[in-house]
C-alpha cells in the first residue's frame, strides 16, 4: 500500500470561528445600501475515518465564508474531536481558510470538525445616482487585480475584445456602459446547462452555463477597464463589477448575469462563499477558479472523508 496520499475535495463549504468578527474588506467603502435580510444555519465541516489502517500527519484545508458588507457570519455550535490537535485560520483575498491537523488516526476511528453558523445576507440596493459614477483610473491595487485574465476569463481573446467597443458606443456614462454589455450578455447569448467552457467559447458559440454568461459579462467588462469578479454562492454565481463616484471612493456593484434581472442590485439571499475567480493556495499549482477543499497524510489505510455542508431547520 502507499505510504503517502493526497486527497483533493472539491466543494461548497461553510466553516468560521468566534474569531470572525469585523474584517475590513479592501475596495469596499462602508456606504453600501442594504435591504431585507436573510438569516440561516448550517452545519457544516469534515468527517474522517481511518479505514484500512492507521492515518498519519493528516492536513487539510477548508474554504470558510468570510464578511462582507452585505453578509455576517456568526458562530453558534462547534464540536471538535479532541484528535484534531490544531486549527488555524488563513485570509487570501476574496476567501478565507480553515487548516487543521491530525498528528494520528488510529485504524477504526474517526475525528470530525463540525461548526454550526448562523449566517445573515442582505439583499443590495441600487445607488442613488449611477450617472455620476465612473470607470477607476487609479483603482487600489486589489481592485485592478480585477482586470486581467484568470480562469475561464480570457480578457485577450481576440473576439471579446472586438466585440466591447461595438456594445457600449453611444452610452452617456459608465454605468449605461456597464448596463449596455448587461443587457447584450442576457439578449445575445442563449443560457443553457452544459459543461462549462469559459467566455472566449461562449462568445465564439452564442451559449453558455451559469458560469460562462457571468465569465463573458466579467471578460467584457474587464477588457472596457472595468474591474469585474465572480462571486460564489451555494450552486450559483453571480457578477460585481467595480465603479468610483466623483470623490474618488469605489465600491463593488453586484448583478444577476444568469438567472432573473438585477443589475447594480441583488435580491439573491444565498450565503457568499468566496469573491472572485484566480485565487492562489499554497496547495495548488497556479490559480484557482473556486478553492477547494483539500487533505494529505501518511500512513498504510486509505481514510474515509466526508465534508459536510447542512441546512438546519429554522428552530
Amino acid at each position: 500500500m502507499k505510504s503517502q496520499w493526497i486527497a483533493l475535495m472539491a466543494g461548497f463549504l461553510l466553516v468560521a470561528t468566534a474569531a470572525q468578527a469585523q474584517f475590513d474588506v479592501p475596495g469596499q467603502p462602508a456606504d453600501v445600501q442594504l435591504d431585507q435580510a436573510l438569516t440561516q444555519r448550517w452545519q457544516v465541516g469534515v468527517i474522517i475515518q481511518a479505514t484500512g489502517g492507521p492515518s498519519f500527519d493528516l492536513f487539510g484545508t477548508l474554504p470558510i465564508p468570510t464578511e462582507w458588507p452585505e453578509q455576517n457570519v456568526r458562530v453558534v455550535e462547534e464540536d471538535i474531536s479532541p484528535l484534531v490537535s490544531a486549527t488555524t485560520y488563513r485570509d487570501l483575498p476574496g476567501i478565507r481558510q480553515m487548516l487543521f491537523r491530525i498528528p494520528r488516526l488510529p485504524a477504526g476511528e474517526s475525528a470530525q470538525a463540525l461548526v454550526t453558523l448562523e449566517i445573515t445576507k442582505h439583499s443590495v440596493l441600487p445607488p442613488d445616482a449611477p450617472e455620476t459614477l465612473v470607470i477607476p483610473r487609479n483603482a487600489p491595487r486589489d481592485v485592478r487585480s480585477h482586470l486581467g485574465d484568470s480562469p475561464q476569463i480570457e480578457v485577450r481573446d481576440r473576439g471579446i475584445r472586438a466585440k466591447v467597443s461595438e456594445i457600449v458606443q453611444d452610452q452617456p456614462n459608465a454605468w449605461e456602459e456597464v448596463q449596455a454589455i448587461y443587457d447584450w450578455v442576457r439578449d445575445q447569448i442563449a443560457y443553457r446547462d452544459g459543461r462549462e467552457k469559459g467566455a472566449a467559447a461562449t462568445l465564439r458559440d452564442g451559449f453558455g452555463n451559469k458560469h460562462d454568461v457571468t465569465s463573458l459579462f466579467i471578460a467584457l467588462c474587464r477588457v472596457h477597464r472595468v474591474p469585474a469578479r465572480t462571486v460564489w454562492v451555494p450552486d450559483h454565481v453571480y457578477a460585481e463589477f467595480y465603479l468610483m463616484d466623483d470623490q474618488g471612493n469605489g465600491r463593488w456593484y453586484p448583478c444577476q448575469v444568469a438567472g432573473p434581472r438585477d443589475f447594480g442590485s441583488l435580491t439573491d439571499n444565498r450565503a457568499i462563499l468566496q469573491k472572485g475567480e484566480a485565487i492562489t493556495v499554497p496547495e495548488e499549482r497556479g490559480p484557482q477558479r473556486f478553492v477547494p477543499e483539500f487533505l494529505r497524510g501518511k500512513g498504510p489505510g486509505s481514510p474515509s472523508v466526508e465534508f459536510v455542508r447542512k441546512l438546519l431547520a429554522a428552530e
